[in-house]
């Protein structure tokens, strides 16, 4: 799969259909030099969610749906994006201080398959579909205990969603080395200047 969003920044991808989710959320522009928000135009943002869609449906090995995207349909998406980037950069930490509110709604309906299974089908047209698709794989990492391991990066510099793969849990950087290193040697010096301040006086 190529998850062209996320792996443009280097993330360890997320497993299954929340990868696409993960690749909504890094659709931003990010890294160094700064890569292009792939929302910012109905060109770009048509082609992203072609592809997104052609990988979740390499995944899931279930057929995705057709969307065809307008100017309304890629303001939804970007707001979308806005209200999942709030709540998964806020971690469960913080959730108890974050409003009880619908941020986002979308119809879906039961499925019953051949095989016996039900699936959550996402109903509508257009950024309708695509977003009760998002929304579906969120309710399906949050029941498998997956979607905890969906974060944004600690550095608000990059701030691109990663899937933290650590045994514990534990990730803070979705890359140690460029982000990590970096906001570490940030807060080096500014307690080296700090120390330095505080023996002048």
């Amino acid at each position: 799969m190529s998850w062209d969003a996320s792996t443009r920044y280097g993330c360890a991808v997320a497993d299954g259909g929340l990868a696409l989710v993960q690749d909504l959320l890094n659709t931003i522009p990010a890294g160094r030099p700064r890569r292009p928000d792939l929302l910012a135009d109905l060109a770009s943002a048509q082609g992203w969610s072609d592809v997104a869609l052609t990988d979740w449906a390499g995944v899931t090995g279930r057929p995705a749906p057709r969307v065809e995207l307008d100017e309304r349909g890629l303001d939804e998406l970007r707001a979308l994006r806005a209200d999942l980037r709030s709540v998964v950069g806020a971690g469960p930490e913080h959730s108890a201080d974050l409003p009880v509110a619908d941020l986002r709604t979308a119809a879906v309906g039961l499925a019953l398959r051949a095989d016996g299974t039900v699936t959550l089908e996402p109903r509508g047209q257009g950024w309708r579909a695509l977003a009760g698709l998002v929304l579906t794989e969120v309710l399906e990492a949050q029941r498998a205990d997956s979607w905890r391991r969906l974060k944004t990066c600690r550095n608000e510099r990059c701030a691109t969603a990663f899937y933290d793969r650590s045994r514990n849990n534990s990730g803070a950087w979705h890359d140690v080395r460029v982000c990590g290193n970096a906001v570490n040697l940030r807060a080096s010096r500014a307690r080296r200047r700090a120390a330095a301040a505080a023996g002048d006086r």
